[in-house]
């Protein structure tokens, strides 16, 4: 079976790490590619970089922030998108306290205050039950580092400039799968059943035990998810 190119958005303040288990289980039937995306601050720039660089026609999947991005690519290219993945994301904008929590983020980190993921975060974006395990909290802390202060706020900035993307949910007919951890916070299990109601071909898998970070937290299941929409 011919593999199907794949481009694999990662989140805020993740690198291709976040990836590392569907990399390793995708690899025989995926040419994948992990885009940067911390270079721009504008969901659009990091949209035409992604486009520039892909092939023709590929697979797009998008984790958390990496979905507002997989929308904007739709949004800019349907033609060449096979099948779509969206993964602990959301289609709706932000709240207001949500907008207020990210400027604030913003200020701090200009004043020299960005100290990567804090671990008193970590209740926030996994499940209680996996804040002791080191495979899903070291990889969140070691990318945080590695993209730092100034790649941060450029990715809040796209982030509070992005695009409602409610609209655009009717007009995606390719293969869909929505794939959202059952106690996730950031991107809440009901902003994915309403992606999924809303895209014409779109499977939901609900992940049990799971917070925001499914693709660490649950690989074996993201990666399984992500074969059955690859081949389905």
């Amino acid at each position: 079976m011919p593999s199907t190119p794949l481009v694999l958005l990662p989140g805020l303040l993740n690198t291709r790490r976040v990836y590392e288990h569907q990399i390793e289980a995708l690899q025989d039937i995926a040419d994948i590619t992990i885009p940067e995306l911390w270079q721009d601050d504008t969901i659009g720039a990091m949209a035409d970089a992604v486009l520039a660089a892909a092939p023709p026609r590929f697979a797009l999947g998008g984790f958390s922030m990496g979905g507002y991005v997989a929308f904007e690519i739709f949004r800019r290219a349907p033609a060449r998108i096979e099948r779509i993945a969206l993964i602990d994301t959301q289609a709706a904008p932000d709240s207001a306290e949500t907008r207020t929590r990210r400027q604030a983020f913003i200020e701090q980190t200009r004043l020299g205050r960005f100290h990567g993921v804090h671990p008193t975060l970590l209740p926030q974006i996994i499940h209680p039950s996996r804040l002791k395990d080191a495979a899903v909290t070291q990889p969140i802390l070691d990318m945080a580092k590695e993209i730092g202060g100034d790649g941060f706020v450029r990715q809040q900035q796209a982030i509070l400039g992005r695009a409602d993307s409610r609209p655009l949910l009717v007009e995606i007919e390719v293969p869909a799968v929505v794939i959202v951890g059952r106690q996730d916070m950031a991107t809440p299990l009901p902003r994915a059943q309403e992606m999924a109601a809303d895209i014409a071909n779109a499977q939901l898998v609900i992940l049990e035990e799971c917070g925001h970070v499914s693709p660490l937290e649950r690989p074996a299941e993201v990666s399984a998810a992500l074969r059955r929409w690859l081949t389905q």
